[in-house]
Parts: C-alpha cells; structure tokens; sequence
C-alpha cells in the first residue's frame, strides 16, 4: 500500500503532458501577400535571403509562372526576381508538359558556391508511380541563375517534394517524399549510392494521424513513416531532423523524428508544428532556427514561425520570436 500511495504521489507531482497547440503558433509572421505554397528560404552571400514556392495555379499548368524567386536583406521587403526557369526542355519532361501537369514545390539551396533548386512535378498519367523530381544548378552562381537541369534524361527523384541536405562532412544528399534519401555524386549529376528509407522508430496506427495516402507507402498496416509527402532533413546541436507532413485529426502538419545517426534508427514521430504542413528550416544572421509555414490564418500565403529545440531534442514553435 504504500508504494502504492508513493508512486500516486509522484505521478501527480509529473507536469502534465500538453497536446500540441492547435492555434496559430506564436511569433508567426506573414511574409508577402503573394499566394504560394510549400515556402522555402536560404541564407546566401552577404547576408541576403532568398525564398521561392509552388505558384499559382497549385492544382493546374503553372509552368507560365514556373520557378519564382524573392530576395531580402531583413525578410519584411522581398524583391522580386522573377521567373528564373520553367520546365521543358529535358527529356523526362516531356510527358509531364504534354499533360500540362503543375511544378510543385521548388526549394533554393545555396552549397558549394553557387545556388540549387529542387523542383517536382506529380504523376503525367494521373497515377504517384510517374510522378519525378529533379535537380537544377545555376551556372552563373547567382540566384536569377541561368540553371542547368543535373539529371536531363530522366527523373532524379521517383517521388515529388525533393530536397537537398549538406552534412558536416560536406557530403550532400538528395531528400524526397517521405523518406528517400541517397547521397550526391561530388559533381552533383547522380546518385553515388542507392537510395534508402527513413523510418520513424515505432508506428503509429491512429488513423487519425495519417492522410488517406499514407497506405500507399508501406503498406496499409504499416506506419512506421514520418508523413507521406514534404520530406526535409535538418541537423541541430548533433541530431539528425527527419521532417514530413502528415494529416493529424484534419491538420496538415509538419510531423518530426530524431536520429544521432544519419540513416537511423530514428525516433518515434511526432506533431511538431501544427497545421505547419511542407515546412523547409533555415537559420538566420544570428543563427537562430526558423520554419517556413503556409497554414491557417495565412493560408496559402508564405509565412515564417521560429522554432527551437528543447533540452530532450524536441522541434517545436518557439515560446518567445
């Protein structure tokens, strides 16, 4: 009985465990006006940020818009730079163009001394299995570009929503779906490796947490994945950040799990930001985390949410911007 009485008594002096916060997240900022989804932001040379998304029309032939690019020395006034490449000219694009499918989120990186973009386009005959990613490099190592496509004869990626990831080491990564990941060639024109997966550490088999999708990945009574779409991977104070989005009782979150290894094992996954679907982190000048974020009440609309990690590694929304 007394055990009893000490163990009640310990577990009613725990703090009690929150639910994610379902609200708009503190410090959310709206960036411009502009509609977009799927926002993305690098910090490049001297200090200027550079953010480009999937324009409109999201769900129709967007290619007159194509790949747009904003830049900014403080993140409140963004200069545009315009369309700087829309797809076409590859040969693996041509069925896509032929079925006017749209270009989906487009993300800007700044590595090896110039700028990349990642691109993707859904399935060209209406199914995920012809959907394709891919890889462009600006030549003149500037943001506007000209770009080269890395991988013109065929999809780089078999999935959309690509990435890149650059590790300490220096060794980048090509990131996609919902837990693709294969090392670069040094060149940047292949794969040096076959692709692997990602898995969250345990499964989560609450249909309330995943997307009607998610039974296409592994399997309908497997959910050992991260989300099902918008895979981005981040590395902070030595761990590994393994970001997807998933649906969570209706919101289309950004779901999170840890590694201090790059291929894992990997975390059980969590709801880190919600309704903060398809985020992409960047730091700023100062070196503090930043999300991307398009949900409510901004919708459809680029957004920024600080972020911090707690002493236990957990990814949430910053308490203080």
């Amino acid at each position: 009985m007394l055990i009893c009485i000490t163990v009640a008594a310990l577990c009613a002096a725990l703090p009690p465990v929150e639910p994610p916060q379902v609200g708009p997240p503190p410090g959310l900022r709206k960036l411009m006006d502009t509609p977009m989804r799927d926002p993305s932001i690098c910090l490049g040379p001297g200090g200027t940020y550079y953010l480009t998304g999937t324009s409109e029309p999201f769900w129709g032939f967007n290619n007159e818009a194509g790949i747009r690019v904003w830049k900014s020395r403080d993140r409140v006034t963004w200069e545009p730079l315009g369309t700087v490449w829309r797809y076409g000219e590859s040969p693996w694009h041509k069925p896509f163009l032929e079925a006017k499918k749209p270009l989906w989120a487009p993300e800007i990186h700044y590595l090896k001394g110039t700028f990349w973009l990642t691109y993707s386009m859904p399935g060209w005959d209406g199914t995920a299995k012809t959907s394709g990613s891919g890889l462009l490099r600006s030549t003149s190592g500037k943001p506007e570009g000209p770009y080269v496509d890395m991988h013109p004869d065929e999809r780089l990626g078999d999935e959309i929503d690509a990435s890149l990831f650059q590790d300490d080491d220096g060794k980048v990564y090509f990131v996609w779906h919902s837990g693709k990941i294969a090392r670069m060639k040094p060149d940047m024109t292949g794969f040096a490796e076959p692709y692997q997966w990602l898995r969250a550490g345990s499964s989560d088999p609450d249909p309330a947490h995943h997307s009607s999708l998610c039974a296409g990945i592994f399997g309908k009574d497997s959910f050992d994945h991260v989300g099902y779409e918008g895979m981005f991977l981040a590395k902070a104070r030595g761990r590994y950040y393994l970001i997807c989005s998933d649906q969570f009782e209706g919101r289309y979150s950004c779901a999170v799990a840890t590694s201090r290894s790059l291929y894992g094992p990997y975390s059980p996954r969590y709801e880190a930001i919600p309704h903060g679907g398809h985020s992409a982190l960047f730091r700023d000048t100062k070196g503090k985390w930043w999300s991307t974020y398009f949900g409510p009440p901004n919708d459809e609309r680029p957004c920024e949410l600080p972020v911090e990690f707690t002493r236990d590694g957990t990814l949430r929304p910053a308490a203080k911007s």
